[in-house]
């Protein structure tokens, strides 16, 4: 299984939001390369790249920084954040970019997924960023009426890399991560998928390795990596199976 940190880009700057909350913010670092260089040297495989600031406003909003941290890095890069159409998906994959992650547009366009996934295979991503039940979208500032197994099935034999399950509610919180709807989603489909939300500690990376033979490929970290309480390598080993 992987550990997969993330980068979360605001006005240039590595930060943390707190359930998702754009007033509730924690600045981790003014070098987000440097960031990401530190990842890969702690044994990090991929590199989790969100423009927030790309995801309010709808349109990439850091893709020159983003480029600057690919070259950075040997390991892939896969980034989301303000991605609507095909030549923005098409632009960040000539930059680098490993995997493009669809979060809103996927919510509202599902036949868009599918033409990506037709001209990109194996290189899309889709992002289910749940509250509750259903799926946020708009940089998780608005609630769809869409229910998140719902919209993972329409998926299911579109070509997807993964999909994203983040509990909205655990993220940036640090209160250990919430099994009871990504456990559903993984009996839903048979994509491989990313936990992220409220990922705090070594326990939490065991309690989620018996996912790993259901289609759990890996969980997503970060205000516990910046905050000390995950030791990033020991996770990765852990994930491993080393001791």
């Amino acid at each position: 299984m992987l550990v997969v940190p993330a980068i979360d880009l605001k006005d240039r700057r590595c930060v943390r939001l707190y359930q998702g909350d754009y007033q509730k913010e924690t600045v981790y670092g003014d070098d987000p390369v440097a960031i990401a260089r530190g990842f890969e040297e702690a044994g990090a495989e991929l590199i989790h790249v969100i423009d927030l600031s790309g995801a309010k406003e709808g349109r990439p909003v850091h893709r020159d920084l983003i480029r600057e941290i690919v070259k950075a890095v040997s390991v892939p890069v896969e980034v989301g954040g303000g991605i609507r159409d095909l030549d923005t998906i098409a632009a960040y994959l000539d930059d680098g970019v490993d995997r493009v992650i669809l979060g809103t547009i996927a919510c509202r366009e599902p036949d868009f997924v599918r033409e990506a996934c037709r001209r990109f295979p194996q290189r899309i991503v889709v992002s289910l960023d749940v509250r509750g039940d259903y799926v946020a979208v708009e940089g998780w500032t608005e609630e769809s009426q869409i229910h998140y197994l719902e919209l993972a099935k329409l998926f299911e034999d579109a070509g997807l890399r993964a999909i994203i399950f983040t509990d909205i509610t655990r993220d940036g919180t640090e209160e250990g991560v919430n099994l009871k709807r990504v456990e559903p989603l993984l009996e839903a489909v048979s994509i491989p998928v990313y936990l992220a939300g409220g990922v705090s500690s070594l326990e939490d990376i065991r309690r989620v390795l018996p996912l790993e033979e259901k289609g759990l490929e890996g969980v997503i970290t970060g205000r516990a990596i910046y905050t000390g309480a995950l030791d990033l390598r020991e996770a990765i080993r852990l994930a491993k199976g080393q001791k």
